[in-house]
């Protein structure tokens, strides 16, 4: 059963690369748009503004309750060193969001909550396919997965459908992996991370707001689903690919040992992957625009012209 009708939709994390793609597409859709956010800056030209920190309860719950569809987006980057300080800071910044957010929905019988999580949830299993089916992993993003969904499935006791999204790595112009990866090709130091046999789960950013559009309108769908392009790659054919995009060369990798090093366990994480499906989205029927990488790059740098960076930041390379 389709159910089309417009909604007032919530989105914490809105002001972020995910955010910034999908509420223009929401109010294309004919919703309406509210955006939390720390500082009442970073607007979008038809989306209102709530000012508030979703880590901390406070007035911007309230305005959680005028709204039927809630999208948890919020998160610390995980794109850093890792010690105590920074793993505090990343599940803190999701459990205490989503938390919140839940405790907000009281009364929101037959509302929808959309919460991020990742295929980090999934933990590393070479070259085995994983689907929504597949267990967890025991590794700290795996386990970081497992309580972010444990925080947002207790929505589900109020009434709330619940969606979690497992993001795999999201592409676009402007912001996203492409981000960290773009200056090192442009001064043609581009290429693998380690060996390169690591698997990559991807998703164009078109794609990733068009598949919250269509599970709006298909509310008999819940529960955990993969939001990765239907064909992963290995991070090898990635950087050919990235480097065929840009005419750049695409064969100097970063050296394994030297991510280890200097990123301590995420620098191993760089140096892990998955090879995702997402099983559930092809079940129900939902379209990819963009099911293949080299067409992906080919239409994100046709109208992404990234400025020249001197700063070559080997370390944020994924």
């Amino acid at each position: 059963m389709k159910g089309p009708r417009t909604m007032k939709v919530f989105i914490t994390g809105g002001t972020g690369f995910v955010g910034k793609n999908l509420a223009p597409a929401l109010l294309q859709g004919g919703h309406e748009v509210t955006i939390l956010t720390r500082s009442g800056k970073g607007g979008i030209p038809g989306v209102s503004l709530v000012v508030g920190d979703p880590t901390q309860k406070g007035e911007w719950q309230a305005a959680v309750r005028d709204h039927e569809t809630v999208i948890n987006l919020a998160g610390a980057s995980i794109f850093t060193r890792w010690n105590d300080k920074a793993k505090k800071m990343i599940r803190e910044s999701r459990l205490l969001t989503t938390h919140n957010l839940v405790e907000a929905l009281d009364g929101a019988m037959g509302k929808h909550f959309f919460s991020t999580s990742a295929v980090g949830y999934y933990g590393f299993h070479g070259d085995e396919v994983l689907t929504e089916e597949s267990p967890p992993g025991d590794d700290f993003l795996a386990q970081l997965a497992q309580d972010w969904e444990k925080e947002a499935k207790a929505a589900e006791k109020k009434g709330c459908r619940v969606v979690l999204t497992r993001f795999g790595i999201i592409l676009g112009e402007k912001g996203g992996a492409l981000g960290q990866m773009i200056p090192l090709f442009q001064k043609y130091v581009g290429g693998p991370l380690g060996g390169g046999n690591q698997w990559f789960s991807w998703i164009h950013i078109e794609d990733l707001t068009r598949a919250f559009l269509f599970l709006l309108e298909h509310p008999e769908i819940s529960g955990p689903l993969n939001f990765t392009a239907p064909n992963p790659v290995r991070n090898r054919k990635l950087a050919k690919a990235i480097g065929k995009a840009m005419g750049r060369p695409s064969f100097l990798p970063a050296p394994g040992f030297m991510l280890k090093l200097i990123l301590g366990e995420f620098g191993s994480i760089l140096l892990e992957g998955q090879k995702v499906i997402p099983q559930k989205l092809l079940e129900r029927g939902f379209q990819f625009r963009y099911p293949e990488i080299e067409p992906a790059l080919e239409q994100i740098f046709r109208v992404y012209r990234p400025r020249p960076e001197s700063n070559l930041n080997l370390l944020l390379a994924l």
